[in-house]
């Protein structure tokens, strides 16, 4: 979203010495169910109008099938949707997108996100999740991986952007081909995304023109990491290296999921990571307007969105709190001021896998809940009281030298909708 921040942040040494002398909090927070019964719930934006809106990627349908990374069939339909939200109601104003999924409608990919440009014009983002030569071919859906312009009152829209074509063309990571655009953000004249499967951060002018690289997230190297049991449930086994005991080194993708604009002018991304998903080992990078890539904070774990709200705190949401092949899908909401002290808004207590927030004209923050369930996801509104004290680590924030990250081990699936 467009930014009006009283308050502008920099980097280095004077910040990371904010941070770590910045205590974490925690709030005791409430929330109010604002939407429910939604399609595999995605993102949130309020347009000019401040009216609040909610992309549904749908629950796939009955027509061409992929194979999913995972085991089982992603299948074609056209699911998904864009859903207003106002005066305690729900209305599907944009419907029949593009959407795939397992028969049971989870691991949906489809409408990932939506953003309002200054005259009340909705962009619409469509996620994919797949090799992009299958696209046009085996599922005969050349929507899906693409940024569109929608008409709400003809139930049309008009393609602006091929971020899954630009994978394919480019390959920006030189790593295994793969897409699954996640989010964006309107700059100006500019649509900015992150595109989850190709690790990079893409840009397009809103009339389609000059689609380039921003910045790619190379893979990394964990030291000693954590697996799970070969009996764990939910899991994939295959994603566990074939080699006698447990490595001391594996190198796992970035996967950037979402993208804000800072109160400095430049561009905010949330790290989900790579199986095997280490806890604390999310960060959020920043890209200023020269292109330069760093770290701005770190510590967490499985982070799926972020964005700023007018005073210049920064919200990012965990989509885990924990590793995902524990099975346990308490999220969180988290406030970064722009000291660097972090606070807890909300943490678990009936949030689950969400994928999305925003923050409305006056200040509330709104979180997509339980994202991972067709017919089930909500829109929550959290209420806050005062910040406590909480006895717990606080953020990191360092400068970025060099990452080595883009492989989740071969490009197969995260958990759930977060595949590429």
């Amino acid at each position: 979203m467009r930014l009006k921040l009283l308050i502008g942040l920099t980097t280095g040494c004077a910040i990371a010495t904010t941070a770590l002398l910045n205590p974490q909090n925690a709030i005791a927070a409430s929330f109010t169910v604002v939407a429910d019964g939604l399609d595999n719930a995605r993102g949130l934006s309020f347009a000019p109008d401040g009216t609040l809106y909610v992309t549904e990627a749908g629950s796939g349908g009955t027509g061409a099938c992929i194979p999913s990374p995972t085991g089982g069939d992603l299948c074609y339909g056209t699911s998904g949707a864009v859903t207003k939200i106002a005066n305690g109601t729900t209305e599907r104003v944009l419907t029949d997108l593009p959407s795939i999924a397992l028969a049971d409608g989870t691991s949906s990919f489809g409408a990932q996100d939506i953003k309002f440009d200054s005259v009340g014009n909705p962009y619409v983002l469509i996620g994919y999740a797949a090799d992009p030569a299958l696209r046009d071919t085996a599922l005969n859906s050349p929507d899906l991986g693409k940024l569109v312009v929608a008409d709400f009152a003809t139930n049309s829209w008009e393609v602006v952007a091929d971020f899954s074509n630009y994978e394919l063309a480019n390959n920006p990571d030189n790593g295994d081909i793969g897409s699954n655009p996640t989010a964006f953000v309107l700059d100006g004249d500019k649509a900015i995304a992150v595109d989850a499967g190709a690790n990079a951060l893409l840009s397009v002018g809103t009339d389609g023109s000059n689609l380039q690289q921003v910045a790619i997230f190379p893979q990394e190297v964990l030291t000693n990491p954590v697996f799970p049991p070969s009996n764990s449930v939910p899991f994939d086994p295959t994603q566990v290296p074939s080699t006698d005991g447990v490595p001391t080194e594996f190198s796992i993708q970035a996967t950037p999921t979402g993208v804000a604009v800072g109160p400095d002018g430049a561009y905010y991304v949330s790290q989900f990571t790579g199986f095997p998903f280490p806890e604390g080992g999310a960060r959020i990078y920043r890209i200023d307007p020269d292109g330069e890539t760093s770290v701005y904070a770190d510590g967490f774990t499985q982070l799926t969105d972020l964005e700023f709200d007018a005073e210049g705190n920064l919200y990012a949401l965990q989509y885990a709190n924990e590793s995902a092949w524990k099975g346990n899908f308490d999220g969180s909401v988290i406030q970064i001021s722009p000291d660097g002290t972090q606070t807890t808004l909300l943490s678990g207590d009936g949030l689950t896998a969400p994928s999305s927030l925003a923050v409305s004209p006056d200040g509330d923050v709104y979180v997509t809940n339980q994202s991972d369930r067709p017919g089930a996801s909500q829109v929550l509104r959290i209420g806050n009281t005062e910040p406590v004290p909480e006895p717990t680590s606080v953020l990191g924030v360092l400068t970025f030298s060099a990452l080595g990250l883009k492989k989740w081990y071969t490009k197969r699936s995260i958990n759930r909708q977060w595949r590429i």
